[in-house]
């Protein structure tokens, strides 16, 4: 029997073992799914544990995506370019295998919404500057995107990621007047969370082709969503990102890559 599981601290909020569960149902596979709250200083030790109890491999969220890097015997490009890693495969002789796949997730969850999409129609807008930005932008370059606009509430935070992936950085305050040339605004920071400060932003400027993202999916219609749907832009919820980047992983552990279906999402929300 295979077994997996995400690791973090606190855990007993990840969707993962809900979405992973219904796909080891779903292809009626032998396996096991877990969630396993590991704190900070335990973490090597627990891992070491998994080992040994013949887990194939897991999921890793906060605080360890980070942390569990230097535990790993190879990173994939995705993981070192983003500086994190949230899925681990545990190979026959014990060693660990890093890869990110939060990039994927965000790629694919646009082309299931908007498969036409464009990545040469630029500019492509970033709010935020955190780690969900970092795979963003990875994304992003991945796609040879030409021109990426990243604002930041925190403007040094941002012009270290402008400079390490070749973007433009602009004051927070300006992030109403850049929309007049966008073509995909992403939010990737946590406002317009379900108890978070709203997301305040201007969408006059915006071009009515323009596809509005946000990550966040609780609630799955944010208010930039809700105000950008009411102008009639083409818009991307969150949930399908998270949905998406667990595909990968699956594969690598149990040799499917699974579909999302309506069904699954329905679950997850």
């Amino acid at each position: 029997m295979i077994k997996a599981a995400v690791i973090g601290h606190p855990i007993a909020h990840s969707k993962s073992p809900l979405i992973h569960g219904y796909w080891i149902s779903h292809y009626a596979l032998e396996g096991s799914y877990a969630a396993i709250d590991i704190a900070p200083e335990e973490l090597e030790k627990r891992i070491a544990q998994m080992v040994k109890d013949g887990y194939t491999g897991f999921n890793v969220t906060l605080p360890h995506k980070q942390a569990v890097m230097k535990l790993c015997a190879s990173l994939s490009d995705e993981a070192r370019a983003i500086g994190a890693v949230n899925t681990v495969v545990v190979d026959p002789t014990g060693r660990l295998h890093g890869y990110n796949t939060d990039g994927y997730g965000f790629t694919q969850n646009l082309l299931a919404h908007v498969p036409s999409f464009d990545w040469n129609h630029v500019p492509c807008v970033v709010l935020g500057a955190g780690g969900a930005a970092r795979a963003i932008l990875h994304a992003l370059k991945t796609k040879n995107v030409p021109h990426i606009v990243i604002l930041n509430r925190t403007f040094a935070t941002a012009q270290k990621l402008g400079d390490e992936f070749g973007a433009q950085v602009l004051p927070w305050e300006k992030r109403h007047d850049i929309l007049a040339e966008c073509t995909l605004l992403v939010n990737t920071t946590a406002l317009g969370m379900t108890g978070k400060d709203p997301l305040d932003i201007c969408l006059d400027e915006l071009p009515p082709h323009a596809v509005v993202y946000d990550i966040v999916y609780n609630p799955l219609m944010t208010g930039l969503l809700q105000a950008a749907q009411q102008r009639g832009n083409t818009v991307v919820t969150g949930i399908g990102m998270l949905l998406h980047q667990a595909r990968p992983a699956f594969r690598h552990w149990f040799g499917i890559m699974p579909d999302v279906t309506p069904e699954l999402e329905k679950l997850v929300l």
